[in-house]
Parts: structure tokens; sequence; C-alpha cells
């Protein structure tokens, strides 16, 4: 996994996202597939608590991805946002993926490139 982890942090700072850490993957994947959502439904999404979406979202707000809001439905919720540098990180994060899916494929771990894009993703669920 630190090997993973390792080729996930050089990718996103040779995309010039040093400020990225693979594990608000937990956090940016659910929004990439729908901004907006609630604090709760991300952590559902991650299979996370809610206290620790709760500190995940917060460090990756600290870098600037993401921003919080009340619910303008439940002012008892809080609804988290993607920033305009998440939504620059995107295309930077799937070219990263794909670099390390055509490495895996070159040692031989690519006979099912689909299973390595779902254990990638799993893997960025980690905090």
């Amino acid at each position: 996994m630190q090997r993973w982890n390792d080729l996930l942090r050089d990718g996103f700072e040779r995309e010039g996202f040093r400020q990225v850490r693979p594990s608000f993957g937990s956090v940016l994947v659910p929004l990439f597939e729908e901004d907006g959502l609630r604090l709760g439904e991300l952590a559902r999404r991650s299979q996370l608590t809610k206290q620790t979406m709760t500190t995940m979202v917060r460090a990756v707000e600290s870098a600037g991805l993401v921003r919080q809001q009340p619910d303008s439905e439940d002012g008892r919720a809080v609804r988290v946002w993607l920033t305009a540098a998440a939504r620059r990180f995107q295309p930077a994060a799937e070219r990263v993926l794909e670099e390390i899916e055509i490495a895996a494929a070159r040692v031989g771990a690519g006979a099912d490139l689909p299973a390595v894009r779902r254990w990638l993703a799993a893997f960025a669920e980690m905090p």
C-alpha cells in the first residue's frame, strides 16, 4: 500500500498538486461524482464515520479543494462543495491513475485493469 501511496503522491506533485494527499480521495472521489453532498452522505459513500469524514473534509478544505456551506434545506446539515482548484485537479488525478494502471500492466499486474482501477478507488477512500 505504501508503494501505491507514493505513486499517487508523486504523480499529484508532478501534476502541480503538491497539497493533495492520496487520502483526500475519500472526500474528492464522491464529490467528483456528485458535488454538494451532505457530510453524512459523503461519509456513507466513503464508508467512513461522520467524525472521520469531518476531519478529512477539514484537511481537504485547508488544502483549498472543498468548501463547506450550511444546507439550505436543513440548517443542521452541512454540504461540501468542490472549489475551482479541485475541478482543475480532477483531470490531473485521472491522468495519474491512468499512468499507474499502465505501469501496473507493464509489470504483469494489468491482466485485469478494471480490478486495478477498483482497487485504486478503494485505496483512495482510505483515510
